[in-house]
């Protein structure tokens, strides 16, 4: 499995590809940042995201797309960036029919480190021991980026399976309705 990973923010857009499966050692295939002046007008930051994205879309070749699910801060601003920058992953990702998944900040600490408060630093650490780097990815959200992209690779079997559980038991439960439906009525009940 190949897993492109967007740590989304307006000025640094953190980006890793990952590789490998659950159970099995990964291997980075690629990590950088995309970024964008803080000066610049807003649209034309949103186009250089795009296009940053798009450029390690074509690349990668990623089967699945991780992406940082955005989460309530007190800097109404910042959440506003980076919803944005999100948006702009998403978009990049269903344009080309390619999954994306969300994951929360804690979700990915906790994958990585165990510990849902884990601070950058010990994200990067794991970062690093897991993908058997000489050293952590610099800035901090290009880390972030491979830790998104290591959260999925762990966690997609399992919510898999899980999806597919709730609709076999989905399926099971309207498959029962229609033949109580279909009982009834050659009884000439109601149904």
């Amino acid at each position: 499995m190949r897993v492109l990973g967007v740590d989304p923010g307006l000025t640094r857009c953190g980006v890793g590809v990952v590789e490998g499966v659950a159970g099995r050692p990964l291997t980075m295939v690629g990590v950088g940042v995309v970024r964008t002046p803080a000066d610049a007008e807003l649209g034309l930051r949103l186009v250089a995201i795009e296009q940053g994205i798009e450029a390690w879309l074509d690349e990668h070749r990623p089967e699945f797309v991780a992406v940082e699910r955005v989460f309530s801060q007190h800097n109404v601003r910042t959440v506003m960036g980076t919803a944005q920058a999100s948006a702009v992953a998403m978009l990049c990702a269903a344009r080309r029919g390619i999954p994306v998944a969300l994951h929360t900040p804690s979700e990915v600490k906790a994958a990585v480190t165990g510990s849902g408060r884990a601070d950058k630093a010990q994200v990067g650490a794991m970062v690093t021991r897991l993908l058997r780097l000489d050293a952590p990815p610099k800035p901090a959200d290009a880390a972030d980026a491979l830790a998104l992209a290591i959260c999925h690779i762990w966690r997609a079997p399992a919510q898999h399976r899980l999806q597919q559980a709730v609709a076999q038991n989905r399926l099971q439960q309207a498959v029962a309705l229609h033949a109580a439906k279909a009982s009834n009525a050659s009884k000439g009940r109601p149904a």
